[in-house]
C-alpha cells in the first residue's frame, strides 16, 4: 500500500509575534505538525534556550550580546536545540508500544480522517491476529514524519548594524541578513518565510549558502517560502530568485486584512478572487519560474538543473472552520491552510500568561482592533484589554512621551539623524517637539499626535508572554502585547491541541458565538478601512493607501461582491447558511454604492 504524501496534516501553524509560537514546534512537531518561528527577537531566543536547558539539564553556554556574530549565533544555538530536542521526543514517540492513551497513538488520532496513513492505523488497531498487526504497526512507525520546523523573517525589519565605536556600517551584519545566516547555518532541514514585502538585498545573499540550492533530484536542504499577498507579487517575487538559482517551494497566500498582527489591506483584493487567479494560472506560474530557474542553474554549474523542485500554495488568515478549510483546499486546490489565532487559545501550543489569556477569552469585538500601535507605520490588529495597551492610555492621559527602548529591534527611522523607534521616548520627544514647530492647522497638530502616541514597543512586548507564562525575569517595560486577528473573539475558552485539530478537521466544534463566513469577514474588514482611510484624507492626514487608490479599491471590492455571488448561484460554493451569506453580501454592497455616491464621486 503507497501511503504518498497524503498522509501528511494539511494545516500548519504560522509565526504569531515573537513570542507566541517560539517554542512552538518543540510542542507538535513531533506529532507532524508544522509551525514557524519568528527570527525577529535574538534576545528572547537566548531567554527562552536557557530555560529549556534548565528543563532538560543541558548546559546552558550564552552568548553575550558583545560576542562577534551574536545575534545569528544566537539564532542558529537556538534552532539546532529545537532541532535536537524535537528529534529525540520524535524518536521516543515512534518507538514506543501501540497501547492505548500512548503518545504513538495521539500521533495517529490527530491525522486527518482521509489520510491514508489514518485509514491504515484505524485497520491496524481493528486487527486481532499478532503478526498481521505487527506488520501493520512497522508500516506505520516508517510512514511517520516529524512536522517542519520552519522560520520567518520580515523582510522589512532590516535594522543597519555598525562597527563597534564607529559608524562604518557592516552589510551582512544587518538585523534580517544576520537573521538567515542564522538560519542557513543551523542543522535543520527546513522553509524560512519571507513576509512583509520585497528585500532584493536579502534574498540575494540567501543565494551565498549552498544549503539553498537543490539537488538533482529537486530537494534543497533549507526552502524558501514567500508570504503574498496576490497572483503577481508572487511572479514578480518567484523570478527575481529564480534568476539566482533559488526556487520557491511554496506561495503562501494571506489575507490583507483577515489576520493577526500586521494588516496589509492591499487595494480591496479579496481572498477568494486572488485564490482563483492562482487555481487558474497555477500551471503558467510554476512553468514560467522553472524556465528561469533551469536557465540560472545552467549558467550558474554549467550542468542542467535536473529534476526542478515542487511547489505548493498555501492560503492563511482568517480561517476559523472546517467548511471552509475543505472549501479552500478542495475548490482553490490549495496544499494547505495556516490556522494562527485559533491557537492563541491552546496553552499547549502558543504561549500567553493567564492574565492575557482570560483577556482575549473575554474579547469582544471592540475589543480586537485595526490600529497604529506598530512603530512600522503598517495598520496592526492589537488587544485594546491587554496589559501594554493599557499601560500606554495611561502614559498618554498623564503626558508621558514614548516607552522605553529596551531590544532596538524596530530602530528603523532615521528622521532625526539617528536610526529610532518611533513607539521610543528619544524618538517621540524630537517628533513632538517638530510638531509644535510645524506650520499645521490646530487640527492636524492634534491629528498627528494622536497618532504618534498610539505607537507602542512591540518587538519587547510581543515576548513577554512567553516570559510571563514561564515565570521569567523581564528587564524593561513587563506589559504584554498580543495581536490576535479579528477572528478572535468567536473563539471564547481555552482548547486543548486534540480539540484545535479535531475542530480544523471537522470532528467537533469549539466555536460557542456565532460567525460571519471569512469572506464575508474579510469584506466587511476591507469596507471599514476604505471608510477608515477616506475619513483620514479628509482631515488632510499621511494614510495607508493614496487617494487615487480609492476608486481602484472600490471597485475592487464590488467584483468581489459580484465574484462571490456568483460563487453562490453556480452551485460552486455551497456553504450551509447560504441565504444569509447572499444577503450580508447584498447589504454590503448596497453600503459601498451609498459610500460612493457621498465620498467617492465628485459633486454635482
Amino acid at each position: 500500500m503507497s501511503l504518498g504524501p497524503q498522509y501528511l496534516h494539511t494545516f500548519y501553524i504560522p509565526v504569531m509575534g515573537t513570542g507566541f509560537t517560539i517554542d512552538a514546534p518543540l510542542k507538535v512537531a513531533p506529532y507532524g505538525i508544522s509551525s514557524v518561528i519568528s527570527l525577529v527577537d535574538d534576545f528572547l531566543m537566548e531567554r527562552i534556550r536557557e530555560y529549556y536547558c534548565g528543563i532538560f539539564r543541558e548546559q546552558f553556554i550564552p552568548i553575550k550580546a558583545d560576542d562577534p556574530d551574536c545575534r545569528a549565533r544566537r539564532i542558529t544555538e537556538y534552532l539546532n536545540f529545537v532541532h535536537r530536542h524535537v528529534q529525540r521526543k520524535f524518536n521516543h514517540l515512534r518507538s514506543q508500544d501501540f497501547e492505548h492513551g500512548s503518545e504513538i497513538h495521539k500521533y495517529f488520532q490527530f491525522l486527518p480522517d482521509t489520510s491514508k496513513i489514518k485509514q491504515l492505523y484505524q485497520r491496524m488497531i481493528s486487527v486481532t491476529r499478532q503478526a498481521e498487526r505487527q506488520e501493520l504497526e512497522d508500516q506505520l512507525r516508517n510512514a511517520m514524519r516529524v512536522g517542519s520546523i520552519d522560520v520567518n523573517i520580515m523582510t522589512k525589519l532590516d535594522t543597519p548594524a555598525r562597527t563597534a565605536g564607529t559608524t562604518a556600517i557592516m552589510d551582512d551584519h544587518s538585523s534580517a541578513l544576520a537573521a538567515l545566516r542564522g538560519f542557513a547555518q543551523s542543522q535543520l532541514n527546513s522553509a524560512i518565510v519571507f513576509s512583509a514585502g520585497v528585500n532584493q538585498r536579502l534574498y540575494s545573499y540567501a543565494a551565498e549558502f549552498k544549503d539553498f540550492y537543490a539537488d538533482s533530484v529537486g530537494q534543497a536542504r533549507k526552502k524558501i517560502i514567500l508570504k503574498v499577498k496576490d497572483f503577481r507579487s508572487a511572479l514578480t517575487q518567484g523570478k527575481f530568485l529564480a534568476k539566482k538559482g533559488l526556487w520557491v517551494s511554496a506561495f503562501r497566500v494571506e489575507s490583507g486584512l483577515n489576520c493577526g498582527g500586521h494588516a496589509f489591506g492591499g487595494q480591496g483584493s479579496l481572498l477568494g478572487p486572488v485564490l482563483e487567479e492562482f487555481k487558474n494560472k497555477r500551471t503558467l506560474l510554476v512553468d514560467t519560474l522553472k524556465g528561469i530557474y533551469q536557465k540560472a542553474i545552467k549558467n550558474l554549474t554549467d550542468q542542467d538543473a535536473g529534476q526542478c523542485p515542487s511547489t505548493t500554495i498555501q492560503v492563511q488568515g482568517g480561517i476559523g472552520t472546517a467548511e471552509e478549510d475543505t472549501f479552500l483546499r478542495e475548490y482553490y486546490k490549495v496544499d494547505s491552510t495556516g490556522w494562527a489565532t485559533p491557537f492563541l487559545f491552546c496553552p499547549e501550543v502558543s504561549n500567553l500568561d493567564d492574565e492575557t489569556l482570560q483577556s482575549l477569552i473575554q474579547a469582544d469585538a471592540q475589543d480586537i482592533v485595526l490600529s497604529g500601535t506598530s512603530p512600522l507605520g503598517i495598520p496592526f490588529h492589537t488587544l485594546t484589554t491587554s496589559s501594554a495597551e493599557r499601560e500606554k492610555r495611561r502614559r498618554v492621559q498623564a503626558g508621558e512621551q514614548g516607552i522605553d527602548c529596551v531590544k532596538g529591534l524596530l530602530r528603523l527611522n532615521n528622521e532625526f539623524g539617528r536610526f529610532l523607534c518611533p513607539a521610543s521616548k528619544a524618538y517621540q520627544k524630537l517628533k513632538f517637539e517638530a510638531l509644535q514647530r510645524a506650520d499645521l492647522s490646530e487640527e492636524s497638530r492634534e491629528l498627528a499626535v494622536r497618532l504618534l502616541q498610539e505607537k507602542d514597543c512591540i518587538c519587547h512586548q510581543l515576548g513577554n508572554g512567553v516570559m510571563k507564562k514561564y515565570g521569567l525575569s523581564i528587564q524593561g517595560p513587563a506589559n504584554v502585547q498580543v495581536c490576535p486577528g479579528p477572528d478572535g473573539t468567536h473563539f471564547t475558552r481555552i482548547v486543548t491541541l486534540q480539540e484545535m485539530v479535531d475542530h480544523i478537521y471537522g470532528r467537533n466544534n469549539i466555536l460557542q458565538r456565532p460567525r460571519p463566513h471569512m469572506f464575508v469577514y474579510e469584506l466587511g474588514l476591507n469596507i471599514d478601512f476604505l471608510k477608515a482611510a477616506v475619513a483620514l484624507v479628509c482631515k488632510k492626514c499621511t494614510i495607508h493607501v493614496e487617494v487615487n487608490e480609492f476608486q481602484k479599491i472600490f471597485r475592487n471590492l464590488l467584483a468581489g461582491i459580484d465574484y462571490y455571488c456568483d460563487l453562490l448561484d453556480k452551485g460552486i460554493w455551497i456553504p450551509s447558511n447560504p441565504d444569509e451569506i447572499r444577503a450580508e453580501l447584498d447589504r454590503m454592497s448596497e453600503v459601498l454604492r451609498v459610500f460612493e455616491q457621498k465620498h467617492l464621486l465628485p459633486a454635482s
